[in-house]
């Protein structure tokens, strides 16, 4: 007669790690893949390399002694961090031309997020997003796709005055950075010679926007009607480049007649 044991049901379901432990205890090496909770170390380590790719949304492109000494963290927790984004392909390190550095000696590296560092951000709905869009350009046409992007965008700045006057536009640049900052974008500003720059350090749309431009080009337009500017688009991250970069020129006010 075949004795050989039997194994049934017995109604206890055990998570996976209570396997690996009762392996363990029993003096067997724990199955290639088997899940095991993260340890204190990996969650903190987790967290920190979070951080590090919000500095790289953020304020990149940055350089390694900055992200150390933001986080309080030393060089060569830095580059763990950085090389490890860079392998994955989550990262890039760029030289800044020498012309606008200063000093001697060979210009600080600076690093930023690649393409699929900012896919790896939060674009789970894409295709849905994707799909909608084609769906509604194929009942409504262009007309469509047009006024939903403007829809969108009023729906983040909508809430804004437009500027009365020129003293008014850094004013007004800030409250957009903050609106669409709210809105997932990681925006900021920064005076530049004569004029004002608005950047977007991030995009949760930019996937949806390579195929359809109707919705950089509505925010364009919106920037236009609360500035009172002509404005100009320097780069985008649908196009792939490393932000959205938009130009708004400031002119210098007028001094009063001499009597």
């Amino acid at each position: 007669m075949d004795r050989r044991p039997e194994f049934r049901h017995t109604g206890v379901v055990k998570s996976p790690s209570e396997f690996v432990e009762h392996a363990e205890r029993a003096g067997h090496a724990p199955a290639v893949g088997a899940a095991r909770p993260a340890t204190g170390r990996e969650h903190q380590e987790g967290q920190t390399r979070a951080a590090v790719v919000q500095l790289l949304v953020e304020n990149g492109p940055i350089t390694a002694t900055d992200i150390g000494e933001r986080l309080g963290l030393s060089a060569a927790g830095v580059r763990r961090h950085l090389d490890a984004l860079i392998e994955s392909g989550e990262a890039q390190s760029v030289v800044p031309p020498r012309a606008k550095t200063r000093g001697r000696g060979r210009p600080a590296r600076r690093f930023q997020l690649t393409s699929v560092g900012r896919a790896r951000l939060g674009h789970s709905y894409d295709d849905l997003a994707g799909a909608a869009m084609r769906h509604l350009r194929e009942l409504g046409g262009s007309a469509a796709i047009e006024d939903f992007a403007r829809r969108r965008v009023q729906s983040i700045v909508g809430g804004i005055e437009p500027v009365r006057s020129d003293d008014e536009i850094d004013t007004v640049a800030d409250e957009i950075a903050e609106a669409f900052s709210a809105a997932g974008f990681a925006a900021s500003t920064r005076r530049v010679g004569t004029g004002v720059q608005i950047c977007q350090h991030h995009c949760p749309v930019s996937h949806v926007a390579e195929e359809f431009p109707e919705l950089c080009e509505a925010e364009q337009d919106a920037f236009v009607q609360l500035l009172g500017s002509h404005v100009q688009r320097l780069a985008t991250i649908a196009n792939g480049d490393a932000f959205c970069t938009t130009h708004v020129p400031v002119l210098p006010a007028k001094e009063p007649p001499s009597p």
